[in-house]
């Protein structure tokens, strides 16, 4: 469906990705990674047309219908919610507003007749009698209802606005669909429908997304952009990474025992092609596995940081009482009479919608806030690090460089043990020399987690930590989590992150009634839909 030959990008004066040969074929998912900066989104801008390559050419079939996922969620603020999602077949649309005008006149004439009669029959050839019913059935696969079809976009509050642009896509079967970043600020709900929509699409998708659950569930082939270079794999993320781990460490052995790695590696293919594949997707895109070869694995020069909490004693035996606690904040009461008890080895995930609740709990678990009525009370021997949702307050005018800012965390002042934890968030040579202030959202996240390393606490509060990290720190992330030997309390919208390192699930009524389950994200979700609120 689409093929890109030779391409390059050269952006100020730097090449961003160079000779690039790929083909993108119908019936398959192809998911974009790389780090941050390395060209993700750009790349999706070429292959859409909205950006011209430096050399080559992308090339798409004759009469294919693609729709683009927009990123500007104020264009269509004119217009109500039912026309926008129409809007994506632009087409069908405008023929629409054209019959309109020529049935709205007094008088029509024989020309006006005829060419009624040709927007008929092309109308109706694009779908435009059930054009209504299939955007509203998705814009309420998306959690959109319809007591908003009719609203005008500029009304909605900024979650619904995402949810409408995403139904346009998706509207009007496109035969090519590229979305950038689809599931930000997506609810649950709306990711599951739309993970269940892609794996019945018979189209091509190209997606860019930092979530590691949706590509894995929906990705038939990984396009990975590395060091200037865009290759394409057969598989979802996790086999990407895996392999990818795998090779490296073949890479590192090439004189040691290579034929057992390579073996192993056989083995890894054989394994995740027998298992790893999701019932609903087709026999076909299954089988794509069994051409995959040892020399076609993946082997990245990507860095990954390294993210290890090693508690400086372990925690007894009582860790957190919290009984009844309320706060109402803007005259919303975001907590209502919460009450928990947390055991020992127990990681909780903070899930669902009322992040409120989320934040204000773990403000008042830190000691940050104050709640209206209720206790907390910690262990003698508890001692907790704080990752806050909103890092502002620890880089706002703040001249120190990234050693003197760490400096105030740490027992041990001296540079070299500081450079030390800084090198393994990856800030390394005259990186560390510069001013905290002038880091991106990322840098920040990696310097508030090299702060919780430094803490040697046993109890870990996490409040989104990973908002602003690319695929690589995230994946780092979650195995620290899983590695660490304490109590985590996490609220995440990464589905995989709590999914692996949590064992307990904390969700918050739209009241601040706390739902409490002992048991593992899939398996709260799969209680969820059995009862019939997910």
């Amino acid at each position: 469906m689409i093929t890109v030959t030779d391409l390059s990008l050269n952006y100020s004066g730097t090449p961003l990705f160079a000779h690039v040969d790929l083909q993108f074929d119908r019936g398959n998912c192809y998911g974009i990674i790389g780090a941050n900066g390395a060209g993700k989104s750009t790349f999706l801008k070429i292959l859409s047309g909205e950006l011209d390559s430096t050399s080559g050419e992308v090339s798409i079939l004759p009469n294919v219908h693609m729709s683009v996922l927009k990123q500007d969620q104020n264009a269509y603020d004119a217009y109500p919610v039912m026309d926008t999602v129409i809007m994506g077949n632009q087409r069908l649309y405008d023929i629409g507003k054209e019959k309109d005008a020529l049935y709205a006149k007094e008088e029509m004439t024989d020309e006006d007749g005829l060419l009624a009669c040709h927007l008929e029959e092309e109308y109706a050839e694009l779908g435009g009698w059930e054009a209504e019913s299939n955007a509203s059935r998705i814009l309420q696969g998306l959690g959109v209802g319809t007591e908003f079809h009719e609203t005008i976009m500029a009304e909605l509050d900024p979650r619904l606005k995402v949810k409408v642009l995403l139904a346009q896509a998706l509207f009007g079967e496109p035969d090519l669909l590229m979305m950038d970043e689809p599931t930000n600020n997506l609810d649950i709900d709306a990711v599951n429908w739309l993970e269940d929509f892609l794996l019945d699409f018979e189209g091509t998708v190209i997606v860019v997304s930092h979530d590691r659950h949706f590509l894995n569930t929906v990705c038939t082939h990984i396009v990975d952009i590395d060091y200037g270079k865009i290759k394409m794999y057969v598989g979802n993320y996790d086999f990407w990474y895996e392999s990818s781990q795998l090779v490296q460490q073949l890479v590192k052995n090439q004189n040691k025992r290579n034929e057992e790695k390579i073996k192993e590696l056989q083995d890894f293919i054989s394994r995740f092609s027998a298992n790893k594949s999701k019932s609903k997707q087709a026999t076909a895109r299954r089988k794509l596995l069994d051409k995959l070869t040892v020399q076609e694995m993946p082997a990245s020069s990507r860095r990954y940081p390294f993210v290890g909490f090693t508690p400086d004693r372990e925690v007894g035996k009582d860790i957190l009482f919290v009984t009844d606690v309320s706060k109402t904040i803007g005259g919303v009461k975001v907590l209502d009479k919460v009450s928990f008890i947390v055991g020992h080895d127990e990681k909780i995930a903070f899930v669902g919608d009322n992040e409120n609740a989320h934040t204000a709990l773990f403000k008042i678990l830190a000691g940050e806030l104050e709640p209206d009525e209720g206790t907390v009370k910690w262990g003698q021997t508890a001692t907790f690090s704080y990752f806050p949702k909103d890092n502002t307050p620890y880089f706002q005018d703040c001249e120190d460089d990234l050693v003197q800012w760490l400096r105030q965390f740490s027992k041990d002042p001296q540079e070299q043990y500081l450079r030390g934890f800084l090198g393994r968030m990856l800030f390394s040579g005259e990186e560390v020399n510069k001013p905290v202030k002038v880091l991106s959202g990322g840098e920040k996240v990696r310097c508030m987690l090299s702060r919780m390393m430094l803490s040697g606490a046993n109890v870990l509060l996490l409040d989104q930590p990973t908002n602003h990290l690319d695929l690589e720190s995230i994946a780092a992330l979650n195995k620290g989590l899983e590695a660490v030997g304490c109590n985590v309390l996490v609220a995440s919208h990464d589905h995989q992150l709590i999914q692996t390192v949590c064992n307990r699930v904390f969700d918050f009524t739209p009241e601040g009634k706390l739902i409490d389950s002992k048991t593992t994200y899939d398996e709260y979700l799969a209680r969820q839909r059995e009862q019939g609120t997910v």
